[in-house]
């Protein structure tokens, strides 16, 4: 029995808009300034600003390093994907009868599994290019590192604010687009369902769409970020530190603002 054309087309709309649109969501609305990547974006900018302040960069080296290694598994791997994905296509016979199996399952042809087999390479060869430019955008930060001039140099200290900033921008640019080869990994899950069906295409993709605005706004990783004092400056005298409680009778004290902060 042939697939009915409207569900799968409605299906894969549903996917395109529900896959870039909670990118868009997150990266260029202003709803996206209270999601999790975005917090994490101004955190990035308190790391270029207190790197100024530092003359040893180790541990500057060392979180470089520990995001490239990160970015090049993930890179590693959809390469893989693209290949098993390739693979499915000499094994569309065998696939289609494990397939039948199912009880959802919708009878399908040969050439339709192929396609939806091509749709897999499609999306796991776009997140293979995305991890492989964040991974190069990562080395081009690390480049920057030593860019930045040393705390106890002689130098202009905009030269310094300048040179912080390039450093947080190149890395802000290239988490994000880590952060959309991941999202293609996620919604890959998601179109797996439409091996079975339509309906269970629609279902699996609400599902990741789901998954992902809940860790984006909802998380326990968010609210471990929201509304603390600001990184930048010490905490106010009598403020437990890790409770953000000032003993009773303290007099609070205001610390002040940072130019650096402000800068980047």
């Amino acid at each position: 029995m042939p697939i009915p054309i409207f569900p799968d087309a409605f299906a894969l709309a549903w996917f395109i808009f529900a896959w870039f649109g909670v990118g868009y969501l997150v990266d260029k609305t202003s709803l996206g300034d209270r999601s999790l990547s975005r917090r994490m974006d101004m955190h990035r900018r308190v790391w270029a600003a207190r790197m100024l302040e530092r003359d040893v960069r180790i541990v500057d080296t060392a979180i470089m390093s520990s995001l490239q290694n990160g970015t090049a598994f993930f890179a590693s791997t959809s390469l893989i994907a693209v290949g098993a994905a390739f693979g499915l296509l000499n094994q569309a016979d065998r696939l289609l009868e494990i397939l039948s199996e199912i009880p959802l399952h919708v009878a399908t042809s040969r050439m339709a599994l192929q396609t939806k087999a091509l749709g897999l390479v499609v999306i796991y060869g776009y997140a293979f290019f995305k991890f492989g430019w964040s991974y190069r955008l990562f080395n081009y930060a690390a480049i920057l590192i030593g860019a930045v001039p040393n705390a106890s140099d002689d130098h202009d200290p905009a030269q310094g604010v300048v040179a912080a900033r390039r450093f947080s921008e190149m890395q802000i640019d290239a988490g994000h687009h880590f952060h959309w080869g991941l999202r293609a990994l996620f919604f890959s899950l998601g179109f797996m369902g439409w091996l079975v069906n339509a309906w269970i295409f629609m279902a699996t993709t609400t599902v990741i769409l789901l998954v992902l605005l809940r860790r984006q706004y909802l998380s326990h990783a968010l609210h471990s970020l929201e509304d603390g004092p600001d990184p930048l400056m010490p905490p106010p005298r009598g403020q437990n530190p890790e409770t953000g409680i000032t003993a009773p009778g303290t007099r609070r004290r205001t610390a002040p603002p940072s130019d650096r902060r402000q800068a980047l």
